[in-house]
């Protein structure tokens, strides 16, 4: 059995960071042969330095594949590994090491995409999923649709896997009691994620105004940090909602602050994989997101919650008033959507999933 070797350099903390720092780390427990390169100053190696797991820090650009000292250098590093496989998560990963696993002859060239947006048709993306890469590993069926979006010949459909993102089903206390929301003035409405286009929290802020307007008792309890941070506060001043819009700031540990609202909402633009809706879910919260890209494999919609139309800021508002309304249909939901996630998405066997694809390619 080859070594398994998983590139990523990416700085920040996400997704994709927390699946390559999982995987890796239970291969190792298994006792499989892998090695992570990650970014020096990145919050990945400094998880995987801390967790014992064979890992090295690099540092690349997205120039860096023009680089030819550079190319010889990651060439070098993984030859000395002698990897049978990679495992790559990013777009300036698979330009750099990509080649350099070609040349060194690791057999399986895998990359894991984990966003739900489609590929340019580039003459450089036609180059690397034609000449490059062997296989793709995606999160999702709205993520794999959408490799393909632009270019259905960009690469053959019966090469991308498809295997979800596991949740650590046994890590939630859903022994934390949650409050008796049906005696509350108000709703509680819990949004979590980082405050960036992607995740879209002007569209809460403005459904704040909405609910005020219309004398719905609510508050709107956003966490998460981010560059919009500043212009987010603008807007909650602006529009005059301080009194119903908290920004609680960045939340090491979603669990309690999830339990703590009656509803989650989602207003992000695209997700490969909602990790955070399946969290919801386990803490028994009814969801209301948009009908886009991943959500329905998560959200079974009018079962464990609302899936509405992009930004369709009346549609959104009116399920958020039927479950202010209906406190018995939020617990239903609730209940609802902890079976779906335990049923679909336990991290038990999805992980062993991945361990079968990626040590025996099933």
């Amino acid at each position: 059995m080859g070594a398994i070797c998983f590139f990523n350099t990416a700085k920040a903390w996400g997704g994709g960071e927390k699946w390559h720092f999982e995987v890796s780390s239970y291969l190792h427990q298994k006792g499989h042969n892998v090695k992570v390169f990650a970014r020096k100053d990145s919050v990945l190696l400094q998880r995987l330095q801390e967790a014992g797991i064979p890992s090295e820090g690099v540092h690349i650009t997205n120039l860096s594949f023009l680089n030819p000292f550079k190319r010889w250098s990651i060439q070098k590093m993984l030859q000395k590994g002698n990897f049978e496989t990679i495992v790559m998560n990013l777009s300036r990963d698979i330009k750099i090491a990509g080649p350099c696993a070609k040349k060194v002859n690791i057999a399986r060239i895998i990359y894991r995409r984990g966003s739900a947006i489609p590929i340019k048709n580039t003459i450089l993306n036609r180059h690397y999923f034609k000449n490059i890469l062997t296989e793709v590993l995606a999160n999702s069926e709205a993520t794999k649709k959408t490799i393909l979006e632009n270019n259905p010949k960009l690469f053959p459909a019966d090469k991308i896997k498809v295997i979800y993102n596991g949740i650590d089903i046994d890590s939630i206390n859903q022994t934390a009691a949650n409050e008796d929301s049906s005696q509350q003035k108000e709703i509680k409405l819990v949004n979590l994620g980082r405050l960036e286009f992607q995740k879209n929290q002007e569209f809460l802020v403005r459904l704040s105004k909405k609910l005020k307007d219309k004398n719905v008792p609510h508050k709107m309890i956003i966490g998460g940090a981010g560059r919009l941070k500043e212009k987010l506060e603008h807007i909650v001043r602006q529009l005059e909602v301080t009194d119903t819009v908290e920004l609680a700031g960045f939340i090491d540990n979603p669990i309690p602050f999830m339990q703590k609202g009656d509803v989650f909402l989602l207003s992000s633009l695209w997700e490969g994989f909602g990790y955070v809706l399946a969290e919801a879910a386990l803490c028994k919260k009814p969801i209301i997101a948009f009908d886009i890209s991943s959500n329905p494999e998560l959200v079974v919609h009018q079962k464990t919650g609302f899936l509405v139309p992009l930004n369709d800021l009346d549609s959104f508002a009116d399920k958020v008033i039927t479950l202010y309304n209906q406190p018995d249909l939020r617990t239903k939901m609730g209940e609802a959507g902890y079976q779906h996630i335990t049923t679909h998405f336990d991290k038990k066997k999805q992980i062993k999933k991945i361990e079968a694809y990626l040590i025996n390619g099933a």
